[in-house]
């Protein structure tokens, strides 16, 4: 009975380790995860605001003096 007690005791210490590992794993995912929807943010605003761009279109623009 006793040799029971403690392969059951020593299952619990690593179930207890796995489930500090893969603690430690999820909070450096959701740090990565943050980190990623920032910078997509950052990248539509860049993208958003180049094509803002200064230069008229086509249709827009006077035709030369030539024509």
């Amino acid at each position: 009975m006793q040799e029971r007690v403690t392969e059951l005791e020593i299952k619990l210490a690593h179930l207890e380790n796995t489930i500090d590992i893969l603690d430690q794993t999820i909070i450096t995912q959701q740090s990565q995860i943050d980190m990623l929807i920032m910078k997509i943010s950052m990248l539509e605003k860049k993208m958003k605001a180049a094509g803002e761009s200064q230069v008229a279109h086509e249709k827009d623009e006077t035709p030369p003096p030539h024509y």
